[in-house]
Parts: C-alpha cells; structure tokens; sequence
C-alpha cells in the first residue's frame, strides 16, 4: 500500500546572490515497509528531499501526499499536529533535549501527544529496552556515547507509533560497532514491525542494507532502484 506520493516536487532558494534549485521536479512513491536508501553527493538535495517529505520545510511547488493528504495544504499548525501523530525523525546531530534523561527524552513526544503517564513510560522503557539501553534509562545524553544517543533518538522517533521514519545521516557520527548495532536495530523493527524507513546516506553499510535505492544528483532524482 502507497504510503507517501511525491508529485512534482521543487524546493527552490532564492537569494541577491544565487538562486538554487535543492529539489527538481520529484515524482515518487513509497510503499508500506520499504527500506530505503536515498544516496547522493553533498549538495545533491537529500537533505532538503527528506525536510520537505517531512513537513520541515515548504517546498516552491508540488505535492506531497501521506495517506491520502496533501501535506502542504494543510495550515501551520496542522502540519505541526500532523508531524507528531505520524511522522519519527532521527536526525545526525541527534538533538536529545540535554537536560533529560533517556528516558524523559524518549517520553516527551508521547507526553505532547497526550498520552497518561504510566502508558508513556511504560512504552518507553520497552523501546529502550528495544535498542539495548535498559541500563540507561536515567542518563542524561551528556552521559551517554555517541552510539547511545543516537539508539536514543531511533527509540523517541518510534515512540508516537509514526507511520514512518525519516533518518536523514543517521549513521554519519558512529564508529563502526555503533553504525552495525543501530542498522540491525532498524532492520529488525522494519521487519518485525512493518515500519517504514527512509534514510539519507553517504554510508556504505546503510546502502547495503536497503532494498530500494534512490539517487539524487542536483536535486534531480537520476536512479530509482529496487532489490
């Protein structure tokens, strides 16, 4: 089943000096459960691709269609409702609030969405137990490595059960141990769980593991393909 329709997709910057076409005229879909990999130089627009899939960026023109609605139709503060009930996002800086613990962390989107707070700690210590942080639950992210924080991050983007993940470099500020652990947790929730992952990538090791790969070269989607 579609789960996301790109049609027509521009992302344009426009400045005195330069103007920059990110994104240029995107079509695509995503079914359920795809493990995807969108890969590409620096500069080539997966980044801006993945924030404007995301609702985090306003595209120049074109659709994007999650589960039959058009994203960016929607107003300001329905997008930002939008985002929390349906989307994760694991980003390469991690952005963990740092006064919180692990757990705080991985609560608060649940917390936001209303959720008791028995339910929401109960979920979270599962999905912390889940990426192997039983033992962390109250460490601040200054306490915790790299590696940790980012399992931190995959463990809140699943928290408010989204329809799909974006990961844009998720991997980019791991060590090699660290990079394999965090894949074989995706891939396990992928299949186990049917959840939808999207990735923007330099790395070798994600690319491997997808099952669709899509290429970018100036913002210009130049290979589409499915393993």
């Amino acid at each position: 089943m579609k789960i996301i329709e790109i049609r027509d997709l521009v992302k344009i910057y426009d400045s005195e000096e330069i103007r920059v076409t990110a994104v240029d005229h995107i079509d695509l879909s995503f079914e359920e459960g795809e493990f995807t990999a969108v890969v590409g130089p620096s500069g080539s627009g997966k980044t801006t691709f993945l924030n404007l899939v995301g609702g985090l960026d306003r595209p120049t023109s074109g659709r994007v269609i999650i589960h039959g609605i058009d994203l960016w139709s929607l107003r300001p503060h329905e997008i930002t409702d939008f985002r929390l009930h349906n989307i994760g996002f694991v980003f390469q800086a991690y952005n963990l609030l740092p006064v919180l613990t692990a757990l705080e962390n991985v609560e608060f989107i649940m917390h936001l969405q209303g959720w008791p707070k028995a339910e929401r700690q109960r979920r979270a210590v599962e999905l912390l137990e889940a990426v192997g942080l039983a033992d962390r639950l109250h460490s601040r992210p200054s306490r915790l490595s790299g590696g940790q924080q980012q399992r931190v991050a995959v463990a809140r983007a699943l928290a408010s059960r989204p329809r799909f993940i974006l990961a844009d470099e998720p991997t980019a500020n791991l060590d090699s141990h660290s990079t394999e652990n965090l894949l074989n947790i995706m891939e396990r929730l992928n299949r186990e769980e049917g959840i939808t992952f999207i990735f923007s990538t330099h790395d070798a090791r994600v690319v491997k593991k997808a099952r669709r790969i899509i290429t970018l070269e100036d913002g210009k989607v130049i290979a589409d393909e499915k393993r």
